[in-house]
């Protein structure tokens, strides 16, 4: 299959892959570098006023801390959440991470269906052999139908 055929796909030998990403602005190793320098310049400040009299600012940047940090590590947690669909070797690969959490389901290409959910604008359902799994979070809604006609269209030509 040429490459020119598909929007979303890589195509590389016989293999055919779909990556879909959340559209992160910062990655979670930039955002460490960036919670340690606010926690550098937070307690540094907290400490001048500490020396100078002001005694109650201190607990109060380590508290502002603490809850930066907490919401840091909830977005650094699905920073790299997304899902990977491959055509390779006979085999339709949905791979889904989640928070940390990991789900890979195969399908035999010939015994699969790719349809949406409810309406053109929901979520993909890949189903075959008892199985089921849903795609298309990170892809815009209006665009999710022309996703699955070019799934569809690769599992024609497999």
């Amino acid at each position: 299959m040429s490459n020119f055929v598909f929007r979303f796909a890589t195509v590389s030998g016989q293999s055919i892959h779909w990556f879909l990403k959340r559209n992160c602005s910062v990655t979670p190793s930039q955002l460490g570098w960036l919670y340690a320098s606010l926690c550098v310049v937070s307690l540094g400040v907290g400490t001048v006023f500490w020396l100078h009299g002001a005694p109650m600012v201190l607990p109060f940047a380590w508290i502002e801390l603490v809850a930066v940090g907490f919401a840091f590590v909830l977005y650094a947690r699905h920073a790299t959440d997304g899902e990977r669909i491959a055509l390779q070797g006979g085999r339709l690969v949905v791979e889904l991470e989640n928070g940390g959490h990991y789900e890979r389901t195969e399908f035999l290409p010939h015994q699969v269906r790719i349809e949406p959910q409810a309406s053109d604008r929901s979520l993909i359902e890949v189903s075959g052999q008892g199985r089921s799994v849903k795609v298309g979070r990170y892809v815009r809604p209006e665009l999710r139908a022309a996703l699955a006609r070019e799934i569809r269209m690769a599992l024609r030509g497999a």
